[in-house]
């Protein structure tokens, strides 16, 4: 088994598909997938959980399965949808002067893919 870390940065949907079909993927074949939503990614956490978003069915289906670590605290709160990710229940990384370090995931095996 591996284990991968998607640290998504991108904002725009057609990125973020991918960030999620790949996590499934992954998960899927038995692999360890943990999705970590950064930068200006963080502005697609309110539209992500409306049900007529394209990509909120494979959303769901990430979140169902537990591949979303959490999202960045920092960039959440400066793109203003910190109160989205806690109504969502999604954890706020901040390890990093508020951000999420990719140290402790390198730290425990995972290799990181970036978006």
């Amino acid at each position: 088994m591996k284990k991968f870390a998607l640290f998504v940065f991108n904002g725009d949907p057609m990125c973020f598909i991918h960030v999620l079909l790949n996590a499934i993927d992954m998960s899927a074949k038995g692999h360890e997938a943990k999705i970590i939503i950064e930068g200006a990614a963080t502005k697609l956490i309110p539209e992500l959980d409306k049900k007529a978003n394209p990509l909120h069915q494979l959303w769901k289906k990430a979140r169902g399965e537990g591949l979303v670590e959490g999202v960045c605290k920092a960039c959440s709160n400066k793109m203003e949808t910190i109160g989205a990710a806690k109504t969502q229940g999604l954890p706020l990384l901040e390890d990093v002067l508020g951000h999420p370090g990719m140290a402790r995931f390198r730290d425990a095996g995972f290799e990181i893919i970036t978006f």
